[in-house]
């Protein structure tokens, strides 16, 4: 079975943010694809080392980013609601095709750390 895939205009490429006891990183990329009634923004995460990769990109990048759907349960404490969270990470892309800012042709780039994250996360709901 392949991996899902999804294609679309870099929009948005966030810092690299640090959370837990753990220094847990994640860097979220938005991509846009344009449709005839609207415009859809996908988020997709990178964790990790991961979150390196990231630097290839440009806003305005045509890629096709390849992920697995992640999902988590998080509960505060006994007394708190429970919260589920689903996140889309990124496993390897290709620049299809460089925006103004970027250059070259086509490229593939694993993204994907086989190294589960572990450990106490603290209060991160994710």
């Amino acid at each position: 079975m392949s991996d899902p895939s999804v294609r679309g205009i870099v929009h948005l490429i966030e810092p690299t943010k640090t959370y837990g006891k753990n220094n847990f990183r994640k860097r979220l990329v938005v991509l846009e694809q344009k449709g005839t009634r609207f415009t859809n923004y996908i988020p997709l995460d990178f964790i990790q080392d991961n979150c390196d990769a990231v630097d290839q990109f440009h806003v305005g990048d045509d890629v096709e980013v390849f992920y697995r759907l992640s999902g988590r349960k998080w509960q505060r404490d006994e007394n708190s609601d429970v919260k589920f969270f689903l996140s889309a990470e990124a496993i390897r892309f290709q620049v299809m095709q460089a925006g103004d800012a970027g250059a070259g042709g086509p490229e593939t780039t694993d993204a994907h750390d086989e190294s589960e994250f572990s450990g106490d996360d603290g209060d991160v709901p994710f």
